[in-house]
């Protein structure tokens, strides 16, 4: 079949987003609703207002996707939806509108794993990209180091055992002041600090491939409870500085690691906090002075969107994946499935 048109659908956690994506790698329409204002009164996601807005946004989001690649959804020849890992309500709403128009349209439904797009984000930005590479996937919810040895075949080497970066990230943000999300508050800010001001641990820099944000988030509370105790101006961007260096450091020596200890020419970044500068200059850097090739996405395609599950459902498809009505969410989905 030429010209394969993947309709899309995304809602792991508070973006509602239909994207047609053709032939894997051509976006012809990516919808994003977000819901960012909502939750930012509470400082984060609230996993039911999450749901009841997806809810009210699917059908709309869905629409203009087709509407904007001047598509019916009788042109559209596979469904793709992400059914894991995320927010269980929000998982479903998703699950349950892909199985709709799968079933009316008797098409096929295709499954996707939300850190599979992530990774698959690379090859909508990277016509030419090919696996294999090392992939290091940061967000909110995870930061993993993986091995990407096929389209659709991977292998974890690391993983966080506590905080994912992203989370550790909204975590100081809110500790110094800053609303949600608080990632990108904390990398503008940094940009304004010294980062050698405070030292900040840097947790199994030199242990394996797994990950440990808890400790360099506690230290960071630790040091701003202490100076509100005693009464001193605390450097807001100082701390920013001094706690992204921390994070950044070990994100970019394990990366780097790995690529060299597999003879790996190639990294990728993924995952939301794949867009926060201070990492992309870190590992810019660092993969330039060992002479290895570094991808990663527009900033929009780092975020959660319906165009990677698009891409990343394409490449599934062909491997033959398919799933019945009796898809259900799956909110801790682990990755590394074959």
């Amino acid at each position: 079949m030429n010209n394969i048109k993947v309709l899309a659908i995304e809602t792991s956690c508070d973006e509602t987003s239909a994207a047609v994506v053709q032939n894997g790698r051509e976006v012809l329409s990516n919808i994003i609703s977000t819901q960012i204002d909502l939750h930012e009164k509470y400082g984060g996601v609230v996993p039911e207002i999450a749901s009841r807005m997806h809810v009210e946004k699917i059908n709309l989001v869905i629409i203009e996707a087709l509407e904007k690649a001047n598509l019916s959804l009788d042109d559209i020849d596979v469904i793709g939806v992400t059914y894991g890992p995320g927010l269980v309500g929000a998982l479903l709403v998703g699950v349950v509108a892909a199985k709709a128009i799968a079933f009316a349209k008797d098409k096929p439904l295709v499954p996707v794993h939300h850190i599979e797009g992530h990774i698959a984000a690379n090859y909508i930005a990277h016509p030419t990209l090919k696996p294999p590479f090392v992939c290091l996937i940061v967000s909110g919810g995870h930061t993993h180091l993986v091995m990407v040895k096929d389209y659709t075949t991977y292998e974890i080497i690391g993983r966080t055992r506590d905080d994912a970066a992203g989370e550790a990230y909204d975590k100081v943000a809110r500790a110094i002041g800053l609303s949600y999300p608080g990632g990108p508050k904390v990398d503008k800010l940094a940009k304004e600090g010294n980062k050698d001001a405070i030292k900040f641990p840097r947790a199994m820099l030199d242990e394996g491939y797994d990950f440990s944000f808890s400790g360099v988030k506690s230290a960071v509370l630790n040091y701003v409870n202490g100076c509100k105790m005693k009464g001193e101006v605390i450097d807001n961007e100082d701390v920013a500085a001094a706690f992204q260096s921390s994070v950044i450091d070990v994100l970019v020596t394990k990366t780097i690691r790995l690529a060299k200890e597999k003879n790996m020419s190639k990294i990728a970044l993924a995952g939301g906090v794949a867009a926060n500068t201070g990492l992309r200059e870190a590992m810019t850097e660092s993969c330039k002075k060992n002479n290895i090739q570094l991808y990663y996405p527009e900033v929009l395609l780092c975020t959660d969107n319906a165009a990677m599950i698009g891409c990343a459902a394409y490449y599934e498809y062909l491997q033959g994946t398919r799933a019945g009505m009796s898809l259900n969410a799956v909110p801790n989905l682990p990755l590394g499935k074959k």
